[in-house]
């Protein structure tokens, strides 16, 4: 029988969707309060690949990413989701907003091997990880660079979003170094 070992360390990355900049403000004032500093930050990127949200969120949404400083263990991502998702619906309580979904926020970690998004819908490639909660291995690292799966989403195919998540891999790489 093997023995159990731990998981290794991920860097824990948050990405923001919204059309409205003092939501993003909001929100990134909040998640690091929660979760620490950023240490790196993409965006805004135009987020035009599918009018998903249009309904909720209102059109010219914007998409920023922002990875944590500090490493998480990889079974945190289920609190973690459950977190994001009171904060959104915080957010959106907050104030006068002009649509009903201000910011969708979309936890994940990278580790050296891949990064693993969660979210609260099931579907066949994805595993629970904690009370209605899943996760997905959205990207694998494979020949020095990320790599998009079958059901990988279309904006996170973009080359922007895997030399951002190459970049996040590089300085937690370095922190396991010490």
């Amino acid at each position: 029988m093997a023995d159990a070992r731990p998981s290794e360390p991920a860097r824990l990355v948050v990405g923001v969707l919204s059309g409205l900049p003092d939501a993003w403000a909001r929100a990134r004032e909040g998640l690091e309060a929660r979760f620490g500093s950023a240490e790196l930050e993409l965006g805004p990127l135009s987020f035009d690949q599918t009018d998903y949200y249009a309904s909720e969120m209102g059109e010219d949404l914007e998409r920023w990413f922002l990875a944590f400083s500090e490493p998480i263990a990889q079974h945190q991502i289920a609190g973690i989701k459950r977190e994001t998702n009171r904060f959104e619906a915080d957010i959106a309580a907050e104030g006068e907003w002009p649509v009903s979904r201000p910011v969708n926020l979309d936890p994940g970690y990278v580790t050296l091997g891949k990064l693993v998004l969660a979210t609260t819908k099931d579907q066949a490639h994805r595993i629970a990880v904690g009370e209605d909660i899943y996760a997905e291995v959205t990207l694998r690292f494979s020949g020095g660079s990320f790599e998009p799966n079958p059901w990988t989403y279309a904006d996170y195919r973009q080359a922007e979003y895997l030399q951002f998540f190459g970049r996040v891999r590089e300085r937690l790489r370095e922190q396991l170094r010490g």
